[in-house]
């Protein structure tokens, strides 16, 4: 079995930390194949950035693919532009504070949580992607859950000071992620 996922936003949503955390956490807690491919726009702060991470029981042929099973949309251009490519049955987890857009599709699963607006109200909007995350984990259990807080907690190991509110973050989002999958 294969996953594909497609994580895009702009620079500073955290876009690229998501995608480097399930790739860290599917190395640590599987004997799965894992790639990891970010794309940057010309910008970094602000400017576009989109990341792609498969993991597959067999050997990954490439990195991309034309067609994703999941993908996680900060901003209403990365909808735009990668909704296509979201698959017959796919999952697709929407960023609700930022993207108004209409989905326009009944052929794919969607999955809304307002991060930024979470992210805010816990005082930090860099934790919006730690949120979008917890939602994608507690709907998907694509990883166990327990693994992926153990990477969070070693890459930001620099930092203690910002685990208890990562924590928040993340357990809010498993929180969403869990009550739209029920």
């Amino acid at each position: 079995m294969e996953t594909n996922i497609l994580v895009a936003g702009f620079g500073g949503q955290g876009v690229m930390t998501i995608g480097k955390f399930l790739a860290s956490a599917a190395c640590d807690a599987t004997d799965k194949y894992i790639t990891f491919f970010p794309s940057y726009g010309a910008e970094q702060r602000g400017g576009t950035a989109n990341c792609y991470v498969v993991i597959s029981d067999e050997e990954i042929g490439s990195p991309m693919t034309d067609e994703m099973d999941d993908m996680i949309v900060m901003n209403g251009a990365s909808l735009n532009k990668f909704l296509p490519m979201l698959r017959t049955g796919g999952r697709l987890f929407v960023n609700s504070s930022i993207v108004k857009e209409e989905i326009g599709r009944s052929d794919i699963t969607v999955v809304k949580a307002p991060v930024t607006d979470m992210a805010l109200e816990l005082g930090n909007s860099k934790v919006l992607n730690i949120i979008m995350m917890g939602v994608y984990l507690g709907y998907t259990e694509v990883l166990p859950v327990d693994v992926v807080w153990s990477t969070i907690e070693h890459k930001l190991g620099k930092k203690p000071a910002l685990l208890p509110l990562n924590r928040m973050a993340f357990e809010q989002g498993l929180q969403i992620g869990r009550a739209e999958r029920a």
